[in-house]
């Protein structure tokens, strides 16, 4: 697939998630990537640094106006830690960890988050708000609870298969309570 496809692609289906999800400006958005699955080939083991390029950019014009942080994932070899701008470390207490990722460990997201962002780091731990998955990368671990699946017309990038998710906050109360409207689910 051309690059352009892939940065179509990305756009299309961030917006809609930001629509379905609701995030509101200060809150978080992971990534989770693998390039080698875009591509169509298997999980870590074709890597392509143009598409983490285009994936990651595209997510930052999108999101970087609405105030919205990126979190980008790594793979195992770094055990899932996330780059995210010093800034948001510093703002939520985030413990930095020292690694510079590669294109075999970490992943091309992350080398195009140390490209692209202003004042990359690498934290080991996050709880984001609503975030995309873009080849079976499992990113479920860095969404806050409750966690709600979402289903965005743009089910593929390029070849890799795409999962969303958002959270709401914990119905607590019982029979007797009354809650707010849902943002997300409307019923």
């Amino acid at each position: 697939m051309q690059l352009i496809g892939i940065k179509e692609q990305t756009r299309a289906l961030a917006e809609e998630v930001l629509d379905l999800s609701q995030l509101q400006s200060g809150q978080i958005f992971v990534l989770g990537l693998s390039s080698s699955e875009v591509i169509g080939g298997h999980i870590g083991k074709n890597s392509s640094q143009e598409v983490g390029e285009v994936i990651v950019d595209t997510l930052l014009t999108v999101l970087q106006p609405r105030g919205i942080y990126l979190a980008v994932q790594g793979c195992e070899h770094l055990n899932r830690a996330l780059v995210v701008e010093r800034e948001l470390a510093v703002q939520k207490d985030l413990e930095i960890v020292n690694v510079l990722p590669t294109l075999q460990a970490g992943g091309s997201g992350q080398l195009a988050a140390f490209k692209y962002m202003k004042d990359p780091v690498e934290v080991e731990f996050i709880t984001a708000h609503a975030g995309v998955d873009i080849g079976d990368t499992a990113i479920g671990m860095h969404i806050k609870h409750v966690q709600v699946p979402l289903r965005p017309s743009i089910r593929s990038v390029g070849q890799a298969r795409v999962t969303a998710l958002a959270s709401r906050p914990k119905l607590i109360g019982g029979a007797r309570a009354g809650y707010l409207a849902d943002r997300i689910r409307k019923d």
